[in-house]
């Protein structure tokens, strides 16, 4: 039988306009998917490859964003005559390959899933110390915006944010480390969305930003004017009026 090899990923675009950045098209040609990741919300087509720095794996790509810390996971996909197959998750190969770039170890402990449809907007939430959490995000059927809003005082990059399309297609994951304030907009009929989390759940620990927040500067892809929220996630404060909990020179990875 004849095994068809991935075609190989294309080069990354990007450009810089004042404090905002994107990277766009990371695709397979046999996909056809755009999927970009947009750093601050504005999209361009200039070289940028200064942006970015990719890491090849056995079996994923790892790509730097203009935020420490805050990486796209690309996965290798193995194609057949049958469909594909490849590894979601490796602990060996993610300590091998991302560990050395945060310069610390994650240990993941929980898995959570959930389904919503189009114009659901969850977010901007993150856990509180002493139950900080990284999370490492995918969206295994339909599209997502996902955002990671860094929210740690100090910080040069404090309140501006990544942003990434998580699609079935694309199979892309997006890492969040501690200190930063995640959510996501559903761009699909329905999406179902996963994520590992390195630290167990704590409903006292619970924190947010609002996800409406204008001054973050977020394109959400969508009008969110109708955006269907949890009660809870409209009641977050703007980050002018935020008292954040987490400070850059404070280290949330030392045990």
């Amino acid at each position: 039988m004849r095994v068809k090899t991935p075609l190989p990923i294309q080069k990354l675009y990007g450009s810089y306009s004042g404090h905002s950045y994107i990277l766009s098209s990371l695709r397979e040609e046999r996909l056809g998917e755009k999927g970009g990741a947009f750093f601050n919300g504005k999209e361009g087509r200039d070289d940028f490859r200064n942006s970015y720095v990719r890491t090849k794996t056995r079996n994923m790509n790892i790509i730097k964003t203009n935020i420490d810390g805050v990486l796209i996971i690309e996965p290798r996909l193995f194609r057949d005559a049958r469909g594909y197959f490849f590894e979601s998750f490796s602990e060996r190969e993610f300590d091998e390959k991302v560990t050395p770039i945060l310069g610390h170890k994650v240990h993941f402990c929980q898995d959570n899933e959930s389904m919503s449809s189009y114009g659901v907007m969850r977010g901007l939430h993150f856990q509180r110390p002493p139950f900080t959490q990284s999370k490492l995000v995918r969206c295994v059927k339909g599209r997502v915006l996902d955002v990671a809003v860094d929210i740690r005082k100090g910080s040069p990059t404090y309140g501006k944010h990544v942003a990434v399309e998580l699609t079935e297609d694309n199979h892309r994951q997006f890492f969040i480390p501690k200190g930063f304030a995640h959510g996501f907009a559903v761009l699909s009929e329905t999406a179902v969305f996963q994520y590992k989390c390195d630290e167990f759940y704590h409903p006292e620990a619970d924190g947010g930003i609002s996800i409406l927040d204008d001054s973050l500067g977020i394109d959400w892809k969508m009008p969110t004017e109708h955006a269907n929220l949890s009660e809870k996630d409209t009641k977050h404060d703007m980050l002018k009026n935020f008292d954040s909990p987490f400070d850059v020179n404070i280290d949330l990875y030392e045990n």
